[in-house]
């Protein structure tokens, strides 16, 4: 087996943008706009300013949704009409039809704004009228022979805001006023941004909040009567709601206990791997392993079910090998630090929030968490739930990353994951069969129909084969993604905190284990299992094929281009001898306002040779994001392709060559080196991309079997690169010498 390499030393150069211009107005090349269909938009805009003008509203301004024709990139919505080119930053909410094929966007604006749209409507209808009755389609709009030639003085309107404005409706289908589904149990409610102190806008509604009961301005917790007065009184500013009371998502198949005395050695300088879940009890045979914190009211009763959960999520973490010997997975033993936050089988989980907070703020030692409570309602398709937001917005401020459990059905009714299975920057976990199969009680993603949730997959104890955890009373035969969780953190703490991996690599390397040479999965599998099953031995993850050649690169995003073109890949009769493949991982900042464009920051991977023209010949062919052909039509790809072939906003991105009979060495340039960019766009604010740190693992699988691993270190330390071969005992070695205490004389 050849180790794993990790690249130092030469720092990825950062450039921004340049090239030609956007070039303005971009209408649907699918669409005719006629007269007709602007004076249908400019009515409807009509009645829903004369509903806000008859509206008694608790704050200035309007709210308006936009039903789009189709799932719409950044630069094909609204430019013209509402705030103009400023309309992306009115936007406070985003979400699909049923069919999960075109966005309903949602925008917070003045009145004013809805005058001048239907202004600009009513011009642009004129010229219409007057000189193209049959309507205006994308070849004419782009035909300036025809359009520099209009008298737009006449119809006093510019040459720019006439083209903008049937750009925009060519895109638009409808405009509505949304209003939520009454629901009338105790929730977490997200309210629409209207500028207004969310305190003070329910106050004028008629509802007395606690200020204990405000998450943040927009999201708050409302029991049933307070629930009730909203949706009758201004169903319109309720963004998301779910209900708050959540019960925990079922363990399954639990069996009779057994009485055992284990022993376990006193803990030394092993790495601490943070719990959060309910209760541990002091009095199990490796309690020393464990320091506990519990965060639970003295006054509310506990009972011995409230720690049999947390207490089997620790034992797996601190001795899970010795309990399951065919789990060994060479990691050795980890300190827990075990924070008790939720009792009984029902919690709250605006609560819970507020204390995950405070943990991690609290104990900023520790990079990997565990977190294995879930809840038994589904995820929503057109927003993150306020769980899984926390978490996100946690790993994006700080240097940790959660393991989450992919959540277990408890019944045949409920299918889709639980929050917060849904966490976008998260590692989420689902559960296998010893076989490698799906359990039957693992449930599904995706997250916002999209991202790919669970993570991965990992064994989590069945019929076949229980999972032996320690419960209060003694040994137990349990199952559930609960058990898969913990092991896949015990393999992430072991990559960063004794190899000394940042988190975005660690991540990547767990995932592209889990993936290996497959071919592309289908929807239905990765619904199930993710990118795959992660390898039982670390061993598996830190090492590669004698055939391959494995290396991680890391560094931070800067500007809109990232990269890297000193890659000394070896050759052989002056050609390349191999397929490659590469996963990226990063941690976004996520919003949970803009619904289903939840992520702001994509971050777009190409790897591959340099042709003889400077230029990436990606692997996988993506032409996104090339200065040169911004804006030829041979290279434009709709917004749905985009997300479909190549993951667009995806915060983990697998680019690979796929493996086939008969296959052919590469050509080589002038340029011997290959190279990889990182290209770094923004949903909303430019400054969200800003100081992204991204990890990249990279496969080179020799197709001839031949070992080439000497021949690319001895490359790489002649172009400078610093490589670091990551050598288990070696690191193990190194760890120990840096954590032993020295006593002086």
């Amino acid at each position: 087996m050849n180790n794993v390499l990790a690249l130092k030393g030469k720092r990825f150069v950062q450039a921004s943008k340049e090239g030609p211009p956007g070039g303005g107005a971009n209408m649907n090349s699918q669409k005719v706009v006629t007269s007709d269909h602007l004076l249908s938009m400019q009515s409807k805009i009509a009645r829903i300013r004369a509903f806000w003008q008859q509206e008694k509203k608790p704050f200035e301004g309007i709210l308006i949704s936009v039903h789009y024709n189709k799932i719409v990139a950044k630069s094909n919505r609204i430019a013209g009409l509402f705030k103009g080119k400023d309309s992306n930053y009115a936007i406070v909410g985003a979400k699909f039809n049923e069919e999960k094929s075109r966005h309903i966007i949602t925008y917070f604006l003045d009145i004013e704004d809805l005058d001048r749209s239907i202004d600009l409507l009513s011009k642009a209808r004129d010229i219409l009228t007057a000189k193209f009755q049959h309507g205006m389609d994308k070849t004419t709009l782009e035909n300036r022979k025809i359009i520099d030639v209009l008298p737009y003085e006449q119809f006093s309107i510019s040459k720019s805001a006439f083209k903008q404005v049937i750009a925009d409706v060519s895109y638009i289908d409808d405009f509505e006023v949304e209003a939520a589904t009454p629901q009338f149990k105790q929730s977490i409610i997200t309210l629409y941004d209207t500028h207004t102190d969310a305190k003070t806008l329910l106050k004028l509604i008629g509802i007395d909040i606690l200020s204990s009961r405000i998450l943040d301005n927009q999201t708050v917790f409302l029991d049933e009567y307070q629930m009730k007065l909203l949706c009758e009184k201004a169903p319109y500013l309720v963004s998301m709601a779910t209900v708050d009371l959540k019960e925990l998502s079922a363990e399954n198949f639990m069996q009779e206990y057994q009485q055992s005395s284990m022993y376990v050695p006193s803990p030394s300088i092993e790495p601490t791997i943070g719990v959060i879940d309910t209760l541990f009890d002091r009095r199990v045979y490796f309690n020393e392993w464990v320091d506990y914190y519990d965060m639970i009211d003295d006054n509310l009763p506990k009972s011995t079910d409230d720690y049999r959960h947390g207490t089997a999520v620790s034992s797996i973490i601190v001795d899970g090998p010795r309990l399951n010997p065919w789990l060994d997975d060479g990691c050795g033993r980890f300190k827990v630090r075990h924070f008790g936050v939720a009792i009984g089988s029902k919690f709250s989980s605006f609560t819970i929030i507020k204390q995950i907070k405070k943990i991690i703020t609290n104990n900023q030692d520790i990079k990997v968490w565990n977190i294995s409570l879930g809840s038994n309602q589904e995820i929503n398709d057109n927003f993150i739930s306020t769980e899984a937001a926390i978490l996100d917005q946690i790993q994006f401020e700080n240097d940790v990353i959660f393991v989450v459990a992919g959540t277990n059905k408890p019944n045949d009714a409920i299918v889709k994951i639980g929050s917060p299975a849904d966490s976008i920057n998260s590692m989420v976990v689902n559960a296998v069969t010893k076989n490698g199969l799906s359990t039957k009680y693992a449930r599904k993603g995706l997250a916002l129909s999209f991202f790919a949730k669970p993570d991965i997959s990992y064994y989590g104890g069945s019929e076949e084969q229980y999972m032996k955890v320690c419960e209060p009373l003694g040994e137990a035969n349990v199952a559930g993604t609960s058990y898969a969780a913990p092991w896949i953190a015990r393999k992430l703490a072991y990559l960063i905190d004794v190899l000394g991996l940042n988190r975005e690599v660690a991540k990547a390397m767990i995932i592209d284990a889990a993936r290996d040479w497959n071919e592309k999965p289908t929807p239905e599998e990765v619904a199930l299992y993710g990118h795959g099953v992660v390898p039982i031995k670390i061993d598996d993850i830190v090492q590669t094929k004698k055939d391959e050649i494995k290396f991680l690169v890391s560094d931070v995003s800067e500007k809109w281009n990232t990269y890297n073109y000193h890659f000394p890949i070896p050759l052989k009769d002056d050609k390349y001898p191999y397929i490659a493949r590469a996963t990226m991982c990063y941690f976004p900042m996520c919003d949970r306002t803009q619904g289903v464009d939840y992520t702001n920051t994509e971050l777009n991977l190409h790897f591959g040779r340099i042709n003889n023209d400077g230029k990436i010949k990606d692997i996988t062919g993506d032409k996104q994001n090339q200065e040169d052909t911004l804006n030829t039509e041979k290279n434009y790809l709709l917004e749905g392709e985009a997300r479909a072939r190549f993951r667009k906003w995806d915060n983990v991105k697998y680019v690979a060559e796929r493996l086939k009979v008969g296959m052919r060495q590469k050509k080589s340039y002038t340029n011997k080196n290959w190279g990889m960019e990182i290209k770094t766009n923004n949903r909303l604010n430019p400054a969200d991309g800003i100081g992204v740190r991204f990890g990249v693992v990279v496969t080179l699988k020799e197709i001839n079997g031949i070992n080439r691993i000497d021949e690319f270190i001895r490359n790489c330390t002649l172009n400078g690169w610093l490589v670091n071969s990551l050598d288990v005992q070696t690191r193990i070695d190194m760890n120990e010498k840096v954590n032993e205490e020295i006593e002086f004389e």
